[in-house]
């Protein structure tokens, strides 16, 4: 089972097991919000419900060196959009395209790494853009901060606890999800 921590401003930050939340609860860093009330937690000396939501008590310094290069937060950062046609792709169709190939010297890094649909990345192949006559719709780069859609780092919309959703940034996002799989 998993918690969502929320920073001290009611925020999603993080999903995590809920041993760590357990854990920053007894450091008196969180607060529990939430609880999954058919699940309890058994200690020699102590039984709780196990965590669902739990909030930092103080600010926390998150991202001081940036974000860390992800499939989730590539997704986050082109909004879910194949950079080269603009598709929108959900996160199964979605794959990783370097603008410069491995094959051509190219690194993994944020400012060489675009969100791309299938069809675009196999017809630009070992190629670069230019190479493959494409177009990229925005220039990658290593983002300064990520749209504030904490659902891309959410299991899919039927998976998501029913504790979690009022904390949650933009419902419109499972709502639109959940009505194209109806």
């Amino acid at each position: 089972m998993e918690t969502l921590v929320l920073s001290h401003a009611y925020l999603p930050l993080d999903r995590v097991r809920w041993e760590r939340a357990v854990a920053l609860w007894i450091m008196d860093k969180v607060e529990i919000l939430e609880e999954y009330e058919d699940r309890e937690i058994h200690s020699t000396s102590l039984v709780i419900k196990m965590p669902a939501v739990v909030r930092f008590v103080r600010r926390v310094r998150t991202h001081l060196k940036g974000f860390k290069l992800s499939r989730e937060n590539v997704f986050a950062r082109d909004k879910g959009r194949c950079q080269y046609c603009g598709a929108r792709l959900s996160r199964s169709q979605a794959t990783w395209d370097h603008v410069k190939p491995r094959a051509q010297g190219g690194l993994t890094v944020w400012e060489n790494i675009v969100l791309s649909c299938l069809d675009c990345n196999q017809q630009k192949g070992c190629r670069t853009p230019e190479q493959a006559g494409m177009r990229l719709l925005t220039r990658a780069i290593q983002p300064r901060a990520l749209p504030p859609t904490f659902a891309v780092t959410l299991p899919g919309p039927r998976e998501v606890p029913e504790s979690w959703r009022q904390y949650l940034f933009d419902l419109t996002y499972w709502h639109s999800d959940l009505e194209d799989k109806n």
